[in-house]
């Protein structure tokens, strides 16, 4: 049956759903795509239920599914509180694959179907907590499709996955569209299926604009939030420069040496030799699961194996005596990992706050002059009206850029960015890229960077670390390329 909105008006934490007029007949498939704020958590909680709204949505009984990076997010949580560690003799990591696509439909046939289509065959085993991000998104999928609905949600599909696992994922949903209809929403213009009739067009949360595909193709919209996220770039860049500040370590900044990550069950990589010296931006490359964040963990100091592997980074041998605080505080990091961490309900200036001290939360007195950064910080964000609005009340989008800006505010020596963009909608994409760009190009930070979009590349960083698998040793080695 067709849905209809009409007179609608929804409200969520920080943002609000309005439209007119919009019919979605059946079988007809669409995209949405939003200028500014996460129009897919909006929808999703409406077609879920979590939301409740004014005016006529018609839906009829139509089972409806949907896959987001909220809905991950939850399921993380849920698995960390399960977490039975501390009473095993093993580390506990979570349920097992099979068994979050199996408890969805309780069909053992449908269940091994999805887990071939979505190539989880390799990790039906595998407890859920140690997947990578792109592995994590194709489970989320599979208990979506488990479901058996007859509407299904897509919030940004293709974040997080590989090259491969999109190209796949792409001709899995365009022969997945002629039996079950879809409703995709988009931030690049890359990830617009080729099989999507229409697309609405949402800005700061209002319906402007239904359009067909061939409408979407020659929009002036992209040029316009390009040019935008310029202008914002350039004032977040002056606010950088403005409180810009070095600090020096000789060669090398980082070291590893024959590194080797190994579980009880597999081994992940080895014999990885890799020097970043001073002024050397990195690219950190390869398919999900070959360890990427994995490493930047252990530069980081918070991956248990980086005391068992040769590292020097900052001048000092890793395990020597120095604290993890000593590394931290010439570090800034952003990552999904980092982003499931931060639970603390601190308020979003006490966040950015919190990069000063490499907290998860703010636990010191700032001073007024990183008080005075970090409200310019919520300014250029356009986040000021949300200074004292807790962390997890915010939308997915916007507590990702929060978390960016806690990264740079003390302009780290080294500034690690695993997928930084997830979750961030056109604009924001726009701006953080441009900025990180001017950051590299200055050598205000050195970046070590993870993106699967090749859209998403750095000029200003010339060299790669790429991760490709071992079939004789059965894990993956590194090749290094240095401009």
């Amino acid at each position: 049956m067709d849905i209809n909105f009409n007179r609608f008006a929804a409200e969520g934490a920080t943002s609000t759903l309005s439209i007119e007029s919009w019919t979605i007949a059946h079988a007809e498939s669409w995209a949405v795509f939003s200028t500014e704020g996460d129009i897919g958590s909006l929808l999703g909680g409406v077609f879920g239920g979590t939301i409740t709204f004014q005016g006529e949505l018609v839906k009829g009984d139509l089972k409806i599914s949907q896959v987001s990076l909220v809905e991950q997010q939850k399921l993380l949580e849920q698995e960390r509180e399960k977490d039975d560690t501390d009473f095993l003799d093993r580390i506990d990591t979570g349920t097992r694959v099979y068994d979050l696509v199996f408890e969805q439909c309780e069909d053992a046939a449908l269940t091994q179907q999805l887990i071939e289509d979505l190539d989880l065959r390799d990790l039906e085993e595998s407890g859920f907590r140690v997947l990578s991000t792109g592995e994590t998104r194709r489970v989320m999928l599979a208990r979506a499709l488990a479901e058996k609905p007859d509407f299904l949600v897509l919030d940004n599909p293709f974040a997080g996955l590989d090259i491969a696992h999109r190209q796949s994922l792409a001709d899995y949903l365009e022969k997945l569209s002629e039996s079950v209809q879809m409703l995709v929403v988009f931030a690049r213009e890359e990830d617009l299926p080729n099989w999507v009739d229409h697309v609405a067009m949402f800005e700061r949360g209002k319906l402007v604009e239904l359009i067909d595909k061939a409408g979407w193709d020659n929009h002036p919209i992209i040029q316009q939030i390009a040019s935008q996220s310029e202008q914002q770039s350039e004032e977040m860049m002056a606010l950088i420069r403005r409180y810009q500040h070095n600090t020096l370590f000789e060669n090398p900044i980082f070291e590893l040496k024959n590194g080797k990550v190994e579980y009880t069950e597999k081994t992940i990589f080895t014999d990885v030799n890799w020097r970043i010296d001073k002024g050397e931006h990195w690219q950190v490359k390869g398919p999900n699961g070959c360890g990427k964040s994995t490493i930047l963990g252990m530069i980081f100091g918070d991956h248990p194996q980086c005391y068992s592997n040769d590292i020097h980074i900052f001048g000092k041998k890793r395990g020597s005596g120095e604290t993890v605080w000593e590394i931290k505080k010439h570090i800034g990091m952003v990552s999904s990992a980092l982003h499931l961490q931060y639970r603390v309900n601190c308020t979003a200036l006490d966040v950015i706050l919190s990069g000063f001290y490499d907290s998860i939360g703010l636990y010191s007195q700032p001073s007024i002059q990183e008080q005075t950064i970090a409200r310019e910080w919520l300014d250029i964000l356009h986040m000021s009206q949300y200074v004292k609005t807790p962390f997890r009340k915010l939308e997915y989008g916007q507590q990702r850029l929060l978390l960016i800006a806690r990264a740079i505010v003390k302009q780290p020596t080294l500034l690690i960015l695993d997928e930084p963009y997830q979750g961030l909608d056109y604009l924001g994409r726009r701006l953080m890229k441009n900025t990180l760009e001017l950051i590299a190009r200055e050598n205000l930070s050195q970046l070590l960077y993870v993106s699967h979009y090749q859209d998403d590349e750095l000029e200003s960083i010339r060299n790669s670390l790429t991760f490709v698998y071992d079939e004789c040793r059965q894990c993956y080695r590194t090749q290094l390329e240095k401009g």
